[in-house]
């Protein structure tokens, strides 16, 4: 039995790795052909409304098996000099952590629940990717009915539905994190692409304005694009501009050189931001994860750590000083060099699928600096 998973854990891993092999290699007309669906978008049916009490709707939750996942630390490589520990873990906070797309099929737009293939990547996401926030006394993360990759490649209506369905599933996951933890702990909300934009529409349509709002001490949307003029002022957060900055939200899109965002900025471009307006040419949300701050440049030996994955993605070690950060003027972060510690880049030295590990460290640090920020404030 044991083996039987270990294959198909292998599986898993290389077809992810061909997926975004092909996405590299094909460019922006034939992954669409690939990955949008044709068919037509069936509407989901609404979960029972006591659906997320099962927590086998949880990829961790607190008390379950997959919560380890969440609480993995990673080691320092063999050869490489840890950096002075980082401070005592700041007082009770609770993570609600959203993975990002693991369903590649182009035979519905939305990831049916038990399709075994986008579970098992998004438990490896969540080790990956969720871990950096893991001094949380409760770590959340759902599983929900995601949006198909394709979704994000054209401009079909259908897409949107797709993306407005799964995101229904993350509001009700949402609503029962918030009625499972203590009434007055502080919130993080966390999450890479797919999942970092249903935490912003948590954070507009379900968090501002309520109660919730000042709970939430912390936002990180990384991997998704956030518009500095049509998306920014609509979240009632600013971005954070300094390192220990509260209340605040964090995001990047990583880049090596020569990058040619064409393809991801073109859907960028034309896209509603969240004032309803297309955010056309709008320079995008860059904190520079390895010094906290809005914009600005770091060179690779401020790099605390970057995860760098095994051969399978089932662990990881990390690796200090090898990855800079700098973001440029219309937002994107710059990480130098492509890094040759990595395989399986999107088309146009697009890092997104790294984003989180190539700064594993810092984010980790930066998570707590920032939360205890918050609990001095309040």
């Amino acid at each position: 039995m044991a083996r039987k998973f270990l294959y198909f854990v292998a599986f898993v891993i290389l077809l992810v790795i061909a997926v975004l092999f092909a996405l590299r290699i094909w460019g922006e007309q034939l992954s669409e052909l690939a990955f949008v669906p044709r068919s037509d978008f069936v509407r989901q049916q609404p979960l029972a409304d006591n659906a997320y009490d099962d927590p086998a709707m949880w990829i961790a939750r607190p008390g379950s098996v997959g919560e380890q996942l969440a609480r993995w630390r990673p080691a320092y490589a063999q050869g490489t000099k840890a950096p002075a520990p980082a401070p005592a873990a700041p007082g009770r906070f609770a993570v609600f952590f959203v993975h990002p797309t693991t369903y590649f099929a182009k035979a519905r737009w939305n990831a049916p629940l038990d399709d075994k293939t986008a579970n098992s990547v998004a438990r490896t996401f969540v080790k990956g990717l969720a871990t950096p926030f893991s001094q949380a006394d409760q770590i959340w993360a759902p599983r929900y009915r995601q949006a198909t990759l394709g979704a994000f490649l054209t401009d079909d209506p259908k897409a949107t539905m797709a993306l407005d369905a799964a995101y229904r599933d993350v509001e009700q996951a949402f609503a029962y994190f918030v009625r499972s933890i203590p009434p007055d702990e502080p919130i993080v909300l966390a999450g890479h692409s797919q999942g970092s934009l249903h935490i912003l529409r948590l954070l507009r349509d379900r968090v501002l304005g309520t109660p919730l709002e000042r709970r939430v001490a912390m936002v990180y949307a990384v991997g998704w694009p956030i518009s500095l003029q049509h998306d920014l002022p609509a979240l009632g957060l600013p971005g954070c501009s300094t390192p220990d900055q509260a209340h605040c939200i964090v995001s990047w899109l990583s880049f090596a050189e020569p990058a040619r965002p064409g393809q991801m900025l073109k859907r960028y471009e034309v896209t509603p931001g969240f004032d309803g307006r297309p955010r056309g040419d709008s320079p995008v949300l860059c904190v520079n994860p390895l010094t906290g701050v809005r914009d600005g440049s770091a060179p690779a030996s401020a790099n605390l750590g970057t995860l760098v994955p095994s051969s399978d993605f089932s662990t990881g070690d990390l690796v200090p000083g090898t990855v800079p950060a700098s973001c440029r003027a219309d937002g994107l972060l710059m990480i130098g060099k492509p890094p040759s510690l990595m395989a399986a880049v999107l088309p146009g030295n697009n890092y997104h699928l790294f984003d989180i590990p190539l700064f594993w460290e810092n984010l980790h640090r930066d998570v707590g600096r920032r939360m205890a920020a918050w609990q001095t404030q309040h």
